[in-house]
Parts: C-alpha cells; sequence; structure tokens
C-alpha cells in the first residue's frame, strides 16, 4: 500500500519536494496538491510530462479551501506543508485543521530536499519577504565579479505559466523575460540581475537547473523567494533580518530555520528601525545560534530623479509580495517620497479596480501605497488602469521592475531604490575569509 500524500503550497516549494523525494519514490502516492497566495494557481495541473512515470495522468492541483474535504474523500495519509512566510501560530492552524481531519502532519527537512552542487553555492535568505534579499544579493554578486568569479544566480520558483516551458528557464537578456512571459513578479527579480551582465536561472525542476547553472559558473548565489530555506546546500549561508518585524526571527516559518542555520545574519535597515527593535534582533539570534557573524546594514534609499518627487503629490507603488503575505505596510516607495520631499502620498483605494480592489480587502493592512501586482494580463491591466486614474503628480515606483517598460502610464515615473550599507562589519571581508577558507583562488 503506497502512502497517500496531499502536499501544500503555492507554485514553488511543493513542486520541489514533489520533485526530489516523491516524483519516483513508489512508496508514496501524491494524490494532489493544494494551492495559496498565488492567483489562478489551483486552476491548472502538475502535468504528465513532469510528474515522472508513477504519474501517468499529471496531479491535480486544488484550492486550499478544499484540503480538509479531500483528506477524507481520498482517504489521505499525510499532508506536506511546502510553502513559505507563514506564522507559526498560521502553521498550526493549518495543522490542526489536517490532524482533525484525519491525516498526519508533516513538515520536510533539510537532508530530504536539498540538492547538492558541484560548485560553491552562496545562499541569501530571509527572516520574512521584504527583509532586503535582492540589495544583498546585488552587493554579493558585485563583490565576487570584482574578485574575477563568475557567478550565476538561480533565483527560487515563481512558475505561474506553462508549467512544461517553465521546467529549466534562462535569463540573460529582457527579451528572454518577454519570450518566456515572465509575469510582474517575475520580472522584479530577474531584471536586475539582467541589467548588471549576470546570467539568472528559475523555473520547476531545480536538479535540471542546477545541472544547467554549474556548466557556467564558478560560484552560484541562492536568491531564496520569501523566507523559505534554500534548495541547494549552501557552503555560505546568509540571512538577512528586519528590524521593523522585530520578533518574528523567532515566530515565523521557516524563517527562523534560516536563523538557526545562518553563517552569517544582516540585521538590516538599522537607519530606520528603533535601536531596541534592531538590539532585540540580534538577542533573538543569539538566542538560536551562538556562531553566526551578525552584520549591521543600513537600507539606503536612491532615486533616479529627485525633482519630480519634491512638493509633488505622489504615488508609491511597492513590491507587491512585501506588501501582501509580508505584511508590510510601506516599502521603498513611501519612505523615498518622505526623504525627498514629497507634499502628499495619495491613497489610490477609490481608483482600483478589478482584482486590485480585491487587494485592499484581503490585506486592510496597506492602507494609501499601490502594491504592483501582476500574477495574469488581466491583472496587469488593473494595474496599469488603477495608476493612470490615480490623482497625482508622479509615481514612484518602490518595485525593482521598469513599470514604463511593461505598463503605458500617463505619469512620470521615479524608480526607488535600496542598496544594503554595512555600519560595522562589512560583507566584503567575510566573503574573503570564505574564499581563503575555500580555497577558491
Amino acid at each position: 500500500m503506497r502512502t497517500k500524500v496531499i502536499i501544500m503550497g503555492a507554485a514553488g516549494r511543493d513542486f520541489h519536494n514533489f520533485n526530489v523525494f516523491f516524483r519516483d519514490n513508489d512508496d508514496y502516492e501524491v494524490v494532489a496538491f493544494t494551492a495559496a497566495q498565488i492567483p489562478g494557481i489551483a486552476e491548472r495541473g502538475y502535468p504528465k510530462e513532469l510528474a515522472g512515470g508513477l504519474y501517468k495522468k499529471g496531479i491535480p492541483i486544488y484550492p486550499e479551501e478544499e484540503l480538509a474535504r479531500l483528506i477524507k474523500e481520498k482517504h489521505i495519509d499525510q499532508v506536506i506543508l511546502a510553502y513559505s512566510d507563514l506564522s507559526h501560530e498560521t502553521v498550526m492552524q493549518k495543522a490542526s485543521l489536517v490532524l482533525a481531519a484525519g491525516a498526519d502532519f508533516r513538515l520536510m527537512g533539510t537532508q530530504s530536499t536539498m540538492l547538492r552542487s558541484i560548485k560553491p553555492v552562496i545562499s541569501v535568505c530571509a527572516v520574512r519577504t521584504g527583509a532586503g534579499k535582492s540589495p544583498t544579493s546585488q552587493k554579493l554578486l558585485d563583490i565576487l565579479k570584482r574578485k574575477g568569479f563568475k557567478v550565476v544566480v538561480v533565483r527560487h520558483p515563481m512558475p505561474y505559466g506553462d508549467l512544461n516551458k517553465q521546467e529549466c528557464q534562462r535569463f540573460a537578456r529582457m527579451e528572454d523575460c518577454i519570450k518566456q512571459e515572465c509575469t510582474i513578479e517575475e520580472r522584479e527579480e530577474y531584471e536586475q540581475y539582467i541589467c548588471c551582465g549576470s546570467v539568472v536561472y528559475s523555473g520547476v525542476d531545480y536538479k535540471k537547473i542546477l545541472e544547467s547553472a554549474q556548466k557556467e559558473a564558478d560560484i552560484i548565489i541562492w536568491d531564496g523567494g520569501n523566507n523559505d530555506i534554500p534548495f541547494y546546500k549552501p557552503d555560505l549561508h546568509i540571512v538577512i533580518a528586519d528590524p521593523h518585524r522585530a520578533g518574528h526571527e523567532l515566530t515565523y516559518y521557516p524563517g527562523n530555520v534560516n536563523v538557526r542555520l545562518a553563517d552569517v545574519v544582516i540585521v538590516n535597515k538599522v537607519d530606520s528601525a528603533r535601536k531596541e527593535d534592531v538590539e532585540l534582533v540580534i538577542k533573538n539570534i543569539r538566542s538560536v545560534n551562538e556562531k553566526a557573524t551578525i552584520i549591521k546594514a543600513n537600507s539606503v534609499i536612491t532615486v533616479d530623479r529627485p525633482e519630480l518627487i519634491k512638493g509633488k503629490r505622489v504615488l508609491a507603488v511597492e513590491d507587491g509580495p512585501t506588501l501582501t503575505h509580508g505584511g508590510m505596510a510601506f516599502g521603498a516607495g513611501v519612505i523615498a517620497a518622505k526623504k525627498f520631499g514629497a507634499k502628499e502620498v495619495v491613497d489610490p483605494r477609490s481608483h482600483a479596480v478589478g482584482s486590485i480592489l480585491k487587494l485592499y480587502e484581503d490585506f486592510p493592512h496597506l492602507g494609501s501605497v499601490l502594491p504592483a501586482m501582476g500574477y495574469s494580463p488581466v491583472q496587469v491591466e488593473e494595474l496599469e488602469e488603477t495608476i493612470n486614474a490615480a490623482d497625482c503628480d508622479t509615481v514612484i515606483a518602490g518595485t525593482p521592475i521598469d513599470l514604463e517598460r511593461l505598463l503605458s502610464l500617463n505619469k512620470p515615473v521615479v524608480r526607488a531604490k535600496y542598496r544594503i550599507e554595512e555600519v560595522d562589519v562589512r560583507l566584503e571581508d567575510v566573503v574573503e575569509e570564505w574564499i581563503e577558507k575555500k580555497k577558491l583562488r
């Protein structure tokens, strides 16, 4: 008798866990995936071409709301939680639902889910979504390239389209994003690397992706999604903590796992956080990890055209996932508006349409900021309509993508960007010590 399993996910970690542990494992039958967080995911299935010989018809994907019914009707033995950025309380609420329906509840650890690379891997992960992984990965990339290493970035999965086409994706030019029909969320992660001349991989099958990345890299950077743990076993594990959400380093899954595994923890945003919150984060880190190097860093905001902000009424368009399941009420756009003297940050809610309007219902903490959501062509159109209807002088894009490349907007756009700036220990010194220890020269 094969153990019957459902994998709870959000089109990323769930598919990875299936591929590396369950796909060719005839002790188990994965009856279904359930989907959360990502709009429209539950309307698809995991295709037979990727599912392997045990799954001739592929695997259906259902909305997570149907989980209890599925457990009972399909006589499920185990439910695997395989997505990230959940409070410990939320994890146990989901566990309680599963247990009450009659199945075992399971979390999978590093031994059964991490792949090993023949090339050195540096991972950049976080305690929470929006802590500052991207600026850290960018700085790390610059450091390694200056030292003469060929670096390839592998990004945590965001396969929101045709899974067969997205099995192993390589992005080296902006045209690759167009060709592969990337969503706004994907572009937010890929464009920054493409612009600095780096190759980035992403997709569905991370064993195939690793085989490809290893062929053209001296060092691989794993750029994590949300607060997930790496898919590849890291040789140097860097984790970003956010004192604006002090305490979450102990109370969010799997961010707390990252803190315990970390070789380096960067406490970011110390320039805008309260001193007592910074101290609390450091104390909490030390309570579960005595050996990690702790680096304090400022998160410095820059903009390309500050004259379009000063004295103007501005609309702040922020990174979508940071605001939604990341729980933040603001991002780089709002900070830039304050720093560069905006007259007012306008409230876009009265102009929001369709799925953008629904975001304000689902995430009431958002207030007068606009999440740059674009998981589908329809949602991209709704985002464009909302921005164009807003009564403002300037749009501040706190999202990493070039909005004007994607949308036809009737207002000027100022791009706001973060960079990390260490205030004590230098990241470059830590990396140099690691390079010498690994004898990579």
